[in-house]
């Protein structure tokens, strides 16, 4: 008896003291404020969701209505320029593949007859990065005088490439090209500024790396949504340039690394 009363009393003992009536109210509202919290974040998560759907939809439907699978599908009257979106230039200064198909489509469309003019697009932010040169030395390899190609040294987003087009080149009517994934949101870009424009897929070859583009891409077509509305001025203007004269004024001093003609086409 005396073993199991000891026995008794040590559990008691070790038995943690019961939770006060103080300490209840203090308890309940806590998990009250998290959840309140929680349920809160979740809100504001799903609206941005709805948000993120509703502006990639907007531009998927606004951009697609004007891109155009071919040349002979092109349907604007007289456009002023075709518009080649840059991208990345290899170490050795030659296109990536992916610019390497923008170019050449480009370059068939000029040939075809459905613009007088070439405008490159694309950064040139620093003297050992130059995507325009390249873009236009390779297309020079193709077979198009320099006077009908211009640069735009300082396109350094899909939007300063659009807008720069309208403010300092002049260009009212073009065609841009670029893979068909990004061309929804160029051609959206143009017809918010008041360009007249459509667009004409470069996906001449399958691309590695492509899913992480695409899915970024949903991103960089609401950026551009919210920028259409507030209008942000591209990173440098300058002075206008005809885009209807020699493009030849707008060549760089610095000789451009030209692409090896005969280049095969492997995957990034």
């Amino acid at each position: 008896m005396k073993k199991e009363r000891m026995k008794k009393e040590r559990v008691k003992k070790e038995r943690p003291p019961k939770e006060s009536a103080k300490d209840r109210p203090a308890k309940s509202k806590f998990k009250k404020a998290l959840k309140r919290v929680l349920v809160t974040l979740g809100c504001i998560a799903g609206f941005l969701a709805f948000l993120t759907i509703l502006f990639d939809v907007i531009v998927l439907a606004s951009g697609g209505s004007g891109i155009r699978e071919s040349a002979e599908k092109v349907t604007l009257e007289k456009p002023d320029c075709i518009m080649v979106l840059g991208c990345s230039v290899k170490p050795d200064g030659t296109p990536s593949d992916m610019l390497r198909d923008r170019i050449e489509t480009g370059v068939a469309l000029y040939k075809a007859g459905v613009a007088p003019k070439i405008l490159m697009s694309g950064d040139h932010g620093s003297e050992n990065y130059n995507e325009v040169g390249c873009m236009k030395a390779y297309a020079e390899q193709l077979g198009v005088p320099s006077e009908d190609i211009f640069m735009d040294h300082a396109g350094f987003c899909t939007y300063d490439s659009v807008v720069r087009a309208k403010e300092v080149f002049g260009v009212k009517k073009m065609v841009i090209v670029t893979q068909k994934y990004h061309l929804f949101r160029a051609v959206f870009i143009a017809k918010a500024f008041g360009v007249e424009a459509e667009g004409v897929p470069a996906d001449l070859h399958r691309y590695h790396n492509q899913l992480n583009r695409e899915i970024r891409e949903i991103f960089g077509r609401c950026k551009d949504l919210l920028n259409t509305i507030f209008r942000p001025d591209p990173k440098y203007l300058g002075e206008p340039i005809d885009i209807t004269g020699d493009g030849s004024v707008t060549n760089d001093p610095v000789t451009p690394v030209v692409s090896d003609p005969d280049y095969t086409h492997e995957e990034d």
